[in-house]
């Protein structure tokens, strides 16, 4: 048998799920009580299980009888179709449902918990920030007169977050962390406010399974940054001025990342973008990285790294 008569499990598999990518994020940008991230996140790896079983059937079928089998990838193709169905099937109970919710607890305030947590910094010179939300909207800015200020809003199926907080030898551990829903809630089921200080050198990490991030750094005094969010949206915000060389890594699975560049400070960064697209205005591309006008000139740099599974990376120079 050919090459060219042999199946190709990836001639198919791709642009369906692009296909379905597309109308997904049409659909998130179109309605706004849209919000696919938290079932995506629960249930992609359904994906590998039906295409895998797929690429096995084409198999067996091949090896079977090699002159009846198909050109074309047919149990791969029907799994990645059943993989979309199913998909669809779940956005549109987690849709429904997440807006009956969400009207549910507008109409009777008690059944949403608020929690505040205000941390001080004690004897540390520096602090390690941990910060692991599950699902749902986080920001965080500048500007606190104690360590961390947080405001947590959360619905019923969701328990208040734990806040710990330890200093030793000069150096503060602050975890912020939250168990797991059991449900299909939408993103405004669960948000947090986090205010923190400008005068303690920091490093931060940030881990949202699933949402939106409004993350301003612009006053933080940031020595490593590392984000990680699995489906969903993120703006971070890295531009002032900066005392020291910033090393900065964010991993966006699903979704569209946002990062605000400062001008007066030197930046070069390493983008991977998946299946997605790239925009970088304001910076060129160097050896395959891009960096701005300040980048060997600035006293600091900040050195960033992007990588999306799918979607849109945009990188933005004030």
């Amino acid at each position: 048998m050919s090459r060219d008569s042999r199946v190709r499990s990836s001639s198919v598999v791709g642009p369906l799920l692009l296909i379905g990518f597309g109308t997904m994020m049409l659909l998130w940008r179109w309605l706004p009580d849209f919000y696919p991230w938290p079932v995506l996140w629960k249930y992609w790896p359904l994906l590998l299980v039906l295409v895998g079983a797929g690429m096995f059937w084409d198999r067996a079928r091949r090896q079977t009888d090699p002159e009846a089998a198909p050109g074309f990838p047919v149990g791969s193709t029907i799994g990645t179709v059943v993989f979309l169905i199913v998909l669809a099937a779940l956005l549109w109970h987690g849709h429904v449902y997440a807006h009956h919710d969400w009207m549910h607890v507008s109409d009777n305030p008690g059944h949403r918990g608020h929690s505040t947590e205000v941390v001080d910094r004690k004897d540390a010179k520096a602090v390690h920030l941990t910060v692991h939300m599950p699902s749902g909207e986080l920001k965080i800015e500048g500007g606190s007169e104690h360590l961390m200020e947080g405001d947590f809003y959360q619905g019923s199926s969701w328990s208040a977050p734990s806040v710990e907080y330890s200093v030793d030898k000069g150096i503060g551990t602050l975890e912020i962390n939250q168990q797991s829903s059991n449900q299909l809630m939408g993103n405004s089921d669960n948000s947090w406010r986090l205010k923190l200080s400008d005068e303690v050198p920091m490093e931060l990490k940030v881990d949202v399974g699933a949402g939106r991030g409004d993350l301003n750094f612009s006053k933080i005094d940031l020595t490593r940054l590392e984000i990680n969010i699995g489906a969903g949206q993120a703006v971070v915000d890295l531009t002032g001025e900066r005392g020291k060389d910033l090393r900065a890594e964010i991993h966006g699975g699903v979704g569209e990342a946002v990062v605000k560049l400062p001008k007066n400070v030197g930046v070069v960064a390493t983008v991977h973008g998946g299946l997605g697209s790239i925009d970088t205005p304001g910076l060129k591309e160097d050896n395959g990285q891009y960096v701005n006008l300040a980048y060997g000139k600035s006293p600091n740099t900040i050195h960033l790294t992007v990588e999306g599974g799918i979607g849109h990376i945009r990188l933005e120079q004030e």
